[in-house]
């Protein structure tokens, strides 16, 4: 009979870790609502705090006022869905591949997605309102190609990354044939084809909202099942899971997360891919605490991204997306030299 005095140890750093992962999960809270803060108070005019508090609480319209609520709060809030989102995205894309290294750029979701809203902004704009729903279509077209390439026995990850070159090798390979084909419109989506969240507004907010809410439950549901593919498809079935209905639910909730984000901001790379690693660096595997971690860091890091665009370069806005790039590659340069294509 196992006595108290044998599990204590056993307990006790479970506890802690446990511990660790909440006040994780609690300072990533405070540090979102401070860079949100801070968003608000710095651009081509800054106010103070006292002054954003007045704006967003007083009744009087002030200039702060203005600028504040017509247009950094909705730049704010779409940049803080959109980072949520992406970030969401990597990390069940991650499960399901059992791959460090993918994330929606680098798995085709993104180019698909970005072929898809653009075919309809170029060529059918009377249909703008099908945006999002056609930028999910395209990207989980894309995830299920590279998925189809990658298969040979079970997934490999040096596969999936060759499979994703390719994919997006012909998706981006359509996106430049249509913004040639009709050049005389593409200067409209100039801005969204290099990522930006300038110019949303409070239409964006409304539109991006209820997809956003509707795929963190997704996410948050299929957290279970984002742990147990980690263990492999032999240990998952063995624990009860049905392997190839999770996997194509987790990529479609995957996809829908990308697609909705691209749709509305256009396309922004590596926050998919950068942001889980993080999170896996601080608290573990665990998508209990993982998945809501990513969540948090990916919105902190696109509000970051998207007040350093357009603030260090002053008067020069650039897109957040570019921002994004530079900050991304090396990272995922030193994720290869790390080896981590290679562990699951």
């Amino acid at each position: 009979m196992t006595t108290r005095s044998e599990t204590q140890p056993l307990a006790a750093p479970r506890s802690m870790r446990t511990v660790k992962k909440v006040f994780v999960l609690t300072l990533a809270v405070g540090l979102l609502f401070s860079v949100a803060i801070g968003s608000l108070r710095f651009g081509s005019l800054s106010f103070t705090t006292s002054e954003i508090l007045q704006a967003l609480l007083g009744s009087e319209d002030t200039l702060a006022k203005i600028i504040v609520l017509d247009v950094r709060l909705p730049r704010m809030l779409v940049a803080l869905m959109v980072g949520a989102n992406l970030a969401l995205s990597g990390a069940l894309l991650q499960s399901v591949m059992r791959n460090p290294l993918a994330d929606p750029g680098l798995t085709g979701v993104s180019t698909g997605a970005a072929l898809a809203g653009v075919s309809i902004m170029l060529v059918f704009p009377q249909w703008g309102a099908f945006v999002p729903f056609a930028a999910f279509v395209g990207g989980a077209i894309a995830c299920g190609l590279v998925f189809m390439l990658a298969w040979k026995r079970g997934i490999d990850p040096i596969r999936i990354i060759l499979a994703g070159v390719a994919v997006n090798a012909v998706f981006g390979g359509g996106t430049s044939l249509l913004s040639i084909l009709y050049s005389d419109r593409i200067q409209g989506i100039l801005m969204w084809l290099n990522g930006s969240i300038a110019g949303r507004s409070w239409h964006h907010v409304s539109l991006l909202a209820p997809y956003s809410a509707l795929g963190l439950i997704a996410a948050l549901l299929c957290i279970k099942s984002a742990n147990l593919l980690q263990l492999g498809d032999d240990a998952a079935r063995n624990l009860g899971l049905n392997v190839n209905v999770a996997r194509v639910t987790l990529s479609l909730v995957a996809a829908f997360l990308a697609g909705i984000s691209i749709s509305t901001v256009g396309l922004i790379g590596f926050i998919g891919l950068i942001v889980p690693h993080v999170c896996r660096l601080l608290i573990g595997s665990d998508y209990k605490f993982m998945l809501p971690l990513s969540a948090l860091l990916g919105s902190l890091l696109l509000i970051t991204a998207d007040a350093a665009a357009r603030t260090v370069f002053r008067p020069v806005e650039l897109p957040v997306g570019i921002l994004m790039a530079v900050v991304g590659g090396p990272f995922f340069l030193y994720l290869l030299r790390k080896g981590g294509a290679y562990r699951v």
